[in-house]
């Protein structure tokens, strides 16, 4: 599990360099503030912080650092090293391995006995998995778990963490059989 840290961001750090440095801070700024979720609230990379805390109320920048920092703190005790998540499924018949990446993604390379996230499943889950057992998220790098996580836990599943690294870790330290792979980013012309 990744330990805490001081907080990266200043008053100054542009909103491309929060979200770079604090991955869940459009979440944590959306869940608090409001802001973020929609055009109206939205705000641009280059923006910086204390810009658009001035234009959103004069919110007190302290306390929203404090707040984004605090925020990135509980996201980083919920996840889970590769080995921890091998030991949950082993121990834990209740436990469950939830991958959320695309069909594609997932034909190349899935954990065995994850199940993927798909609408029928997502009926399911939601319908029929009991939302105290242990539900654990994966993705391809660990980037979007936190973000499925969230939803899960909106929706009452008390006890939601995700694979620290995704797949790609778990193919690194527990099933170097696997196949890894690596997604091309858009390419702006």
């Amino acid at each position: 599990m990744t330990t805490t840290q001081t907080n990266p961001i200043h008053s100054e750090s542009t909103m491309a360099e929060v979200l770079e440095a604090l991955p869940g801070a459009r979440r944590a700024l959306f869940r608090r503030y409001h802001i973020g979720g929609c055009s109206s609230c939205g705000f641009s990379p280059t923006e910086t912080l204390a810009k658009l805390c001035a234009r959103n109320d004069n919110l007190d920048v302290n306390e929203v650092m404090a707040h984004l920092q605090e925020s990135h703190n509980a996201d980083q005790r919920q996840l889970m090293a590769p080995s921890e998540v091998a030991s949950a499924v082993r121990d834990n018949p209740a436990a469950r391995l939830l991958d959320i990446r695309s069909r594609e993604e997932w034909e190349t390379a899935h954990i065995d006995g994850a199940h993927r996230l798909t609408q029928d499943s997502l009926q399911e889950i939601m319908g029929h998995w009991p939302k105290g057992d242990l539900l654990i998220i994966c993705d391809h790098t660990g980037t979007g778990a936190l973000d499925a996580a969230a939803y899960f836990q909106g929706h009452g599943f008390s006890n939601v963490r995700c694979l620290d690294g995704g797949v790609d870790a778990w193919a690194r330290d527990i099933d170097p059989t696997m196949k890894r792979y690596r997604l091309d980013s858009p390419t702006t012309p």
